[in-house]
């Protein structure tokens, strides 16, 4: 998947229910996706909470594939900011 298409999933679930903080997701040279309110946009923009995560692991984490606490754990993913706003992440995925 492209980062169009895992925000446009993330999209998807902001239509059903917005954050009210911003999420980032740094994929580093691959770009990152900002999730802010209600829009979910291919963008570096600043954030409450960023996690860095690979294109292919954000891939894997949203369809399921990969443990978000287990990645965390092996380091597949850092999060810096605040940690209870990537908490909310479940509520999207769904």
């Amino acid at each position: 998947m492209t980062l169009q298409d895992i925000a446009d999933k993330f999209q998807r679930g902001l239509d059903r229910k917005p954050l009210s903080d911003s999420i980032k997701f740094d994929c580093g040279d691959d770009g990152a996706i900002t999730l802010d309110g209600d829009r979910a946009a291919v963008a570096d923009a600043p954030a409450d909470c960023t996690i860095r995560i690979s294109r292919e692991n954000l891939d894997r984490l949203i369809h399921g594939k990969l443990n978000p606490m287990t990645a965390f754990a092996t380091g597949k993913i850092k999060v810096s900011g605040d940690m209870s706003v990537a908490m909310k992440l479940a509520q999207l995925l769904r």
